[in-house]
């Protein structure tokens, strides 16, 4: 067991050192000037020793209060930082999505203010996740893209993908028609090594023989899209908000299917998760709004 002198006095020592008066821990502690030096007074008798020189117009601390404020002022400072962190933890539904890294930066998060908007009260966390592993024991759910099957799971279609080419605005003049694209630089994504193979064969053309760019990853083929490069294969949900502003131009409108689309995926027993059940209606309301672009 602690054997602690008086919180109420080392509080009162602690705030008239700070403050260099009783009237000054007073104000801080909203009691009377007499009641702080009470409090000090009677911590004083019970450690033994004097904390302050009392002179007529100075407190000062002796040596062993000296030793002693710092101590107390980094207690009570966690005490206070503990009490805020406390304070500030949520009581609502926590939603933990996992996603991919692509999908949440060009379509997720930029609508999740609209969600949080609706729904204050609900902490969301993205996680990320990946075809191996689409969803995982500490997720309320998962955006995957797929075929669908995945056993086990509650599956609910969200988009198509279908995959179009897309360019910066300086780049669509010198694309009057599907025939041109051969000499342009072409963006591969080496994650679907026949994309470009794909869409030039629903064109009626035959593909080109080599490739010029070739990136590890979707989001770095569309970065170099954005940047001029050249020309790549767009996906509706990451690229619709871009073709929006301008950023990217569409020009032709073939748009090829991948063969697989995205679903929201999530197990039985989440069904009836408050989170769960909001972020899935706002989610494929908001899918079927969009539907026709993606």
């Amino acid at each position: 067991m602690r054997r602690l002198p008086s919180l109420n006095g080392l509080r009162a020592f602690e705030a008239a050192a700070r403050h260099g008066s009783f009237t000054g821990a007073a104000g801080e502690l909203n009691v009377s000037q007499a009641a702080v030096s009470r409090m000090v007074r009677l911590l004083e008798e019970r450690l033994g020793f004097p904390l302050f020189e009392r002179r007529a117009n100075a407190l000062v601390p002796t040596p062993r209060g000296r030793a002693l404020q710092p101590g107390l002022t980094a207690a009570f400072d966690a005490i206070e930082r503990s009490v805020d962190a406390v304070s500030a933890m949520r009581t609502g539904p926590v939603l933990t999505v996992g996603v991919g890294a692509t999908f949440a930066v060009r379509w997720l998060i930029p609508r999740l203010g609209g969600f949080h908007a609706e729904h204050p009260e609900i902490e969301v966390r993205i996680a990320t996740g990946g075809a191996s592993q689409p969803i995982r024991d500490d997720w309320t759910c998962g955006i995957v893209l797929g075929d669908g099957h995945w056993p086990g799971h509650t599956v609910e279609p969200l988009f198509t993908a279908g995959m179009l080419p897309v360019c910066a605005p300086s780049l669509a003049s010198s694309l009057r028609r599907p025939e041109d694209l051969p000499g342009a630089t072409l963006l591969s994504n080496s994650q679907w090594p026949n994309d470009w193979a794909q869409w030039f064969a629903a064109a009626g053309l035959p593909a080109p023989s080599t490739r010029e760019l070739s990136f590890g990853s979707y989001a770095m083929a569309l970065q170099a899209a954005l940047d001029g490069v050249g020309v790549t294969l767009g996906i509706g949900p990451y690229i619709v908000d871009d073709v929006a502003a301008g950023r990217l131009v569409a020009p032709f409108p073939l748009a090829v299917p991948m063969g697989r689309s995205w679903y929201l995926v999530s197990r039985p027993a989440r069904r009836d998760d408050p989170g769960f059940a909001a972020f899935r209606a706002w989610l494929c309301a908001r899918a079927a709004a969009e539907s026709p672009a993606s």
